[in-house]
């Protein structure tokens, strides 16, 4: 499932990177998880990963939870909609679950507030 969600600003150490992407679990009880972050310098970079961080993630699932995050892995035209999505100044989001929580992962232009 992809959802755009709202945005943050980010620490002034970040703004000069292209992209910033991230990771974090929501928990049951309204908890955030900071999970992994990482600075890319183009679209591309920034989709790639998110690739790596949803094996990782759907690594973790048991099988039904992880059929999404493993359509998602061969989804070729979403891969084309979350690069159209960076290149344009937008943040991609792709939201995962399992029983309990949920796994927001995200790529958005370090610039701005988008």
């Amino acid at each position: 499932m992809v959802r755009n969600a709202g945005a943050r600003l980010l620490p002034p150490s970040t703004r000069s990177v292209g992209y910033w992407c991230e990771v974090n679990a929501h928990t049951p009880g309204g908890r955030i998880i900071w999970l992994n972050s990482h600075p890319t310098g183009s679209p591309r970079l920034a989709l790639r990963w998110i690739y790596t961080r949803v094996q990782d993630v759907t690594d973790q699932f048991d099988q039904p939870y992880a059929l999404p995050g493993h359509h998602w892995l061969t989804d070729e035209a979403e891969h084309e909609r979350a690069l159209t999505t960076l290149a344009r100044g937008r943040t991609y989001v792709l939201t995962l679950y399992d029983d309990t929580t949920r796994y927001v992962l995200s790529a958005r232009p370090a610039g701005g507030t988008h």
